[in-house]
């Protein structure tokens, strides 16, 4: 079929850009990384008016590639970094303070308050969330009790919150569009699952005033169209999905209790629940996968802080590597670590702990340890954490997981994914097309639009790159979780002493 479908990924580290084809194949791409703000310790920002503008480049670098015709793209997805909260002036379209990114822990202090007032299991009860400084609601109550005049023009219709796909369809749109998307909407701790709408209870709970929201939407939708003047072509925008979701939607997990694990700058693991919005109890998270056809689907999920961010920690502030590649084969340089562990908590430990208090560690030292055990250390991180959340998932699904499927950037790393098959003791399979986020939101704006007719004709564009098959020994196996157990435990010692606060 000919034309084609855009596809935009806001994602932490990177806005990207994507034009895919009726066979899922990548037709054209752009790139800039985004600038990371740490403002102060456990903060995180980015300037929202430069992800738009990073947006607006690479959609134009890509419609302006050779051979490639704007007029001949049916559609726009977009997907994006999920919790990071924007606050802006509906009038003057300018931020009125920087984007509080998911990572931040700024709130952490008033989540604690939440949980001892006792308000723990209302909000699991009807977001399918843990209260944590993870998610939007706490950081847009934080905007609004500390950006002066915020709350005032938030309560006379001035004022406007979104995630980011809320932002970029504002933007896109030329300010006629306020609207956010389901999978989005289920990230904020103020969205009822279920019902599928803004509670009421909870933005009490939380301060947040009704008329500052965006509206809720099926991922799968017509939002609106791009404006001319702003990207010179007048395009359906027909999906918005949260970054996770968007990554199991391209691998086609489409099957109840199919798994995939995305590798970016954190980890995450979802499993397809159907129409099931179980609660879990072994901390994992319920979220809205997407709505087709009008039937909401849900997803469990399990989220981890760091995952391919412990590799540009190696890169950026050890410095032991000048690539992210490099960490490949410095691990497979040594037999195993030394009896070393990395814990990558540098901003608390997620899913199943929860612990906002835990800080990264490397323990096991000795003097033979190298800069090779440190980078396979690392990496074995990842795996060890996927490991937990999988066994979370399992004893909360009541199913076996005997396969998953990994994309992100990180799993293009061999070591990596072999050593996470060795440790999960199942396969682990990589597709050709490894960009699956972009590849998801361009997925369901093309089945919107017809572009694609069904399901299946995805399915058929699914192809394997390579199956990691384990090959360790149980004993072994064992072995090397007990040492990771004994280590986060480790961790998490800094949540009961007063280094915290030194």
């Amino acid at each position: 079929m000919a034309g084609y479908v855009l596809a935009v990924d806001a994602g932490t580290t990177s806005v990207r850009c994507m034009l895919f084809g009726h066979r899922g194949e990548v037709l054209a791409v752009s790139q800039r990384d985004l600038r990371q703000i740490y403002p102060g310790p456990g903060m995180v920002e980015h300037d929202a008016s430069e992800i738009w503008r990073l947006c607006r480049e690479t959609i134009a670098d890509c419609l302006s590639k050779p051979g490639i015709d704007p007029d001949e793209c049916v559609a726009v997805g977009i997907t994006n970094q999920r919790e990071t909260t924007v606050v802006w002036d509906a009038g003057t379209g300018i931020p009125v303070c920087n984007a509080i990114v998911w990572q931040d822990r700024r709130t952490h202090a008033f989540c604690q308050e939440l949980r001892d007032r006792g308000l723990g299991e209302t909000v699991l009860s009807k977001t399918g969330l843990q209260i944590d400084a993870y998610f939007s609601g706490t950081k847009l109550r934080w905007v609004l009790e500390n950006v002066p005049g915020a709350r005032e023009g938030a309560e006379d219709g001035r004022i406007l919150f979104g995630t980011v796909e809320t932002w970029i369809i504002w933007n896109l749109t030329g300010g006629r569009v306020h609207a956010t998307d389901y999978s989005n909407a289920s990230r904020t701790m103020m969205f009822n699952i279920t019902d599928l709408r803004w509670d009421d209870d909870l933005l009490d709970m939380l301060g947040v005033p009704r008329g500052m929201l965006p509206e809720p939407c099926p991922p799968g939708h017509v939002f609106g169209v791009t404006d001319p003047d702003v990207i010179g072509a007048e395009i359906p925008i027909a999906s918005a999905l949260g970054d996770q979701q968007a990554a199991l939607f391209g691998q086609t997990c489409f099957d109840r209790g199919d798994v995939k694990i995305t590798f970016g700058t954190g980890g995450f693991l979802l499993m397809n629940m159907g129409d099931d919005p179980r609660i879990t109890s072994k901390g994992l998270l319920t979220t809205v996968a997407w709505d087709l056809g009008g039937r909401a689907e849900y997803a469990l999920e399990g989220s981890i802080y760091i995952a391919g961010a412990a590799v540009q920690w190696l890169r950026d502030e050890l410095q032991i590597v000048e690539e992210s590649a490099e960490t490949e084969r410095m691990a497979e340089r040594v037999e195993d670590t030394c009896g070393c562990y990395v814990v990558p908590a540098f901003v608390g430990l997620g899913a199943p702990h929860w612990d906002q208090n835990a800080r990264g560690i490397i323990m096991g030292l000795t003097r033979g340890t190298n800069r090779c055990h440190i980078a396979r250390a690392a990496l074995e991180s990842i795996a060890f954490q996927a490991n937990d959340v999988i066994r979370a998932m399992e004893s909360d699904s009541g199913t076996r997981i005997r396969s998953v499927k990994v994309d992100g950037g990180a799993s293009a790393n061999n070591f990596l994914c072999q050593f996470l098959a060795d440790i999960t003791g199942m396969d682990v399979e990589r597709p050709r097309c490894i960009e699956s986020t972009a590849l998801g939101a361009a997925y369901m704006a093309g089945l919107t639009v017809g572009f694609w007719s069904c399901e299946d004709d995805l399915r058929e564009n699914w192809t394997l790159d390579r199956r990691f098959v384990p090959a360790m020994g149980e004993a072994e196996r064992r072995a090397h979780i007990d040492g990771w157990d004994h280590a986060v435990r480790c961790a998490r010692l800094w949540s009961y002493t007063d280094n915290s606060q030194r």
